[in-house]
């Protein structure tokens, strides 16, 4: 693995390391870690640091959905001009172009089901080129962006004694 990939990789594993521990956990001189990020930033390879938020920890409700979007393209409409549209919504927070079943795979974030089933129908429905939306509510998570969620020690398992 070369040392830009290793910083990347660090990085995912917790944005909130420093440039000195980078350098330490890299073994690489913090100069050539401080350059290295400043490059891949100004490449538009590395967009942005964030938390991974665990909301059931959390006395604030915060509803989540995944949706699949089927749409029907036209000459003058591409799969990037939908994209560009959707992806405006402060609401979503992915939006990807699948292969499969389905055209695209959208998260949408709310205060409420009804605050994301309301965008969702009245939003993107409606959108002419999207003929059809499937929402899957979010009940659990157990992983986000490699972070495990949960204490760790909790067996939920029943014990079986002869």
């Amino acid at each position: 693995m070369n040392s830009r990939d290793e910083l990347l990789e660090l990085l995912r594993e917790n944005a909130r390391y420093s440039t000195a521990e980078l350098a330490r956990l890299a073994d690489m001189e913090e100069p050539r870690v401080e350059k290295a990020l400043e490059d891949l930033e100004a490449a538009g390879a590395l967009r942005g640091y964030q938390a991974v938020v665990d909301w059931d920890e959390l006395d604030r409700e915060r509803v989540r959905a995944t949706v699949e979007l089927n749409v029907t393209l036209d000459r003058e409409t591409s799969y990037g001009d939908i994209a560009d549209r959707i992806a405006k919504f402060p609401e979503v927070t992915t939006l990807r172009l699948m292969s499969g079943d389905y055209d695209f795979l959208m998260e949408v974030e709310g205060d409420s089901m009804s605050e994301v089933s309301w965008f969702i129908s009245e939003k993107v429905a409606p959108i002419p080129e999207i003929t059809q939306t499937v929402t899957h509510y979010v009940m659990d998570s157990y992983k986000e962006n490699g972070i495990e969620f949960g204490d760790g020690d909790e067996d939920d398992r029943l014990s079986i004694s002869p």
